[in-house]
């Protein structure tokens, strides 16, 4: 079998031990005569996937039932919208943080909906950091305050967050979620679609606390209202059953390798590797973010000309390298090493990264 090292952005690699869990159960799920695929998401079956999914969630991030935790389809697009429609009254504003292009597309639907205040924005410095806690300026009466943990496109990542104290904290983690600790009761809400760090395309992992999910608007569609699925346990239409299924299986795996303690360890062998070799080379591998801005997940870097970095993607390809080309909104060279690409595969890329500047 053949498996070259997957640096999508996301979708993203997946563990091999899960995909070959999925493989052998897909034609019959533990003896329920039927693939998981087909069975309904009223059945038993799934009502102990959903559980146990929802428990591991609260296990892993250290949360209680204080926070409902909800499998929602539409990926963290559609929270976009959904959070200030459900949580912008009226005559309110929510402030936004601006790192980045979702940064700015969460901003830019909650303007469609309601007034949004402007946090902090670096768009001006092309997204190249994140914010000192004390850049962040937003009035006393926001109805919340959002930010985007990592910011996928650019590669920057906050590293501490800020201390909000009434003002209930929201983040959008699509993309460094489950991939280090935190202090998530610090959190009112956060989401992240499941294709970077737990699991396939279709699901988004949404987590409310409940005194945060009290000042909702009641006055919404029901298919829009987060009320409506933490009180049916996500199950008020069909969910993305197949995600739920793999994402429970992604967070029994990242429990099986110590926590999130354990993936952090690894995450952090793995960053210092890679970032090691840019900076060994900074006149050839050039790291396009400020350095205490550098996000775990998404490694960016630029090389001398757009010639050098093409050979450098399509040899890699050889090399069975693939995916890291970057964003066509940044152009450069793009790593996205989720829990799933290994220590290993980053030592392979780093061998290949020091041939080719060699070679060149």
């Amino acid at each position: 079998m053949k498996r070259n090292i997957n640096f999508n952005p996301g979708p993203a690699a997946l563990p091999l031990d899960v995909l070959k869990i999925v493989q052998e159960e897909l034609l019959d799920y533990q003896g329920s005569g039927m693939s998981i695929l087909e069975t309904s998401h009223r059945a038993k079956e799934f009502e102990a996937i959903n559980d146990q999914a929802i428990a591991l969630v609260r296990e892993l991030f250290g949360l209680g039932t204080d926070y409902h935790v909800l499998f929602l389809g539409g990926g963290a697009s559609t929270q976009f919208a959904l959070i200030p429609m459900n949580f912008i009254g009226k005559g309110q504003m929510a402030a936004y943080v601006d790192t980045g292009e979702f940064a700015a597309k969460a901003l830019k639907e909650c303007q469609k909906i309601a007034q949004a205040h402007i946090a902090f924005s670096s768009k001006e410095e092309k997204y190249r950091r994140v914010p000192q806690m004390s850049e962040i300026k937003y009035p006393e009466n926001m109805a919340y305050l959002h930010i985007c943990s990592n910011n996928t496109i650019e590669g920057t990542q906050f590293h501490e967050f800020p201390d909000t104290g009434s003002i209930p904290l929201v983040a959008d983690m699509s993309s460094d979620i489950a991939s280090r600790q935190l202090d998530f009761r610090k959190f009112s809400l956060i989401y992240a679609g499941a294709q970077k760090n737990l699991g396939p395309a279709g699901v988004t992992l949404v987590v409310i606390r409940n005194d945060f999910l009290a000042k909702a608007q009641t006055n919404l569609p029901a298919i829009f209202s987060y009320q409506t699925h933490a009180n049916s346990k996500s199950l008020y239409n069909t969910p993305p059953v197949f995600g739920v299924y793999i994402m429970k299986l992604v967070l029994e795996w990242i429990k099986n390798k110590g926590g999130l303690a354990g993936v952090e360890k690894t995450n952090k062998a793995k960053k210092d590797l890679l970032y090691g070799a840019i900076d060994a080379a900074p006149d050839f591998y050039k790291a396009i973010t400020e350095k205490d801005s550098r996000s775990w997940m998404n490694v960016t870097m630029r090389l001398p000309t757009e010639e050098l970095e093409s050979k450098f993607i399509s040899d890699g390809k050889i090399e069975g390298l693939l995916g890291f080309k970057g964003h066509r909104s940044v152009g450069g060279i793009r790593f996205s090493i989720y829990n799933a690409v290994s220590l290993k595969d980053i030592q392979k890329t780093v061998d290949f990264m020091e041939r080719f500047h060699k070679s060149a």
